[in-house]
């Protein structure tokens, strides 16, 4: 999985640049599976196998199957970049490229273009705080200085292939909100976009 990266700044009035893209990125499902096991391909609460590294074939499994390994936790239409957000604790995100199979789930001839929020259905869960992924940087995850400005998610526990330099301890509106002991401004998102990250 790809982890996107946040700019790290001492300025006073302005918070790190765009908010981390990450998941499963370049992962696309071209459309159902020949037998499909919901109303809509990937749908809420149904289950997608993993693939294998390297290849696009995830394909829509029932939760109960061995080849079972993540669950959809919101489904949207068009691309993850101006549609909603997913989740904060979603583990990866699936790309779903529009397909026009032979058969699909309403009949209609098209599966549109859209992203599922997954959630593994086994940890560990580096969607979590402190798990060192995931398509969000929230409270709870560790950081480290990546270079050129920028920082980049790692397990907190210290089990990443990078040592964690800085914990985000809150979230606020501005970052004259955050605590004294407060070294370094992340972007978040959202209606708190501001992250407050302590050294460790």
């Amino acid at each position: 999985m790809l982890t996107g990266c946040q700019r790290l700044t001492d300025a006073p009035d302005n918070p790190s640049t765009a908010p981390r893209q990450g998941g499963v990125a370049g992962t696309h499902a071209s459309g159902p599976s020949p037998h499909p096991y919901g109303s809509a391909f990937l749908g809420v609460d149904e289950c997608s196998s993993f693939g294998r590294r390297g290849t696009a074939d995830v394909t829509e499994v029932p939760c109960t199957s061995e080849r079972a390994a993540a669950r959809v936790v919101a489904r949207h239409d068009g691309g993850a970049a101006d549609g909603p957000p997913c989740p904060a604790t979603t583990d990866f995100v699936l790309h779903i490229s529009e397909a026009r199979p032979a058969a699909d789930e309403d009949g209609d001839g098209t599966v549109p273009q859209g992203y599922a929020c997954m959630r593994a259905l086994e940890g560990p869960h580096p969607g979590d705080p402190g798990g060192g992924g995931g398509p969000h940087t929230i409270v709870g995850d560790c950081v480290y200085g990546a270079g050129g400005g920028q920082v980049r998610e790692t397990a907190c526990d210290g089990g990443g292939a990078r040592q964690p330099e800085y914990e985000v301890t809150e979230a606020v509106t501005d970052r004259r909100r955050c605590p004294a002991e407060t070294v370094l401004y992340v972007r978040l998102g959202g209606s708190h976009p501001v992250g407050c990250a302590r050294p460790l």
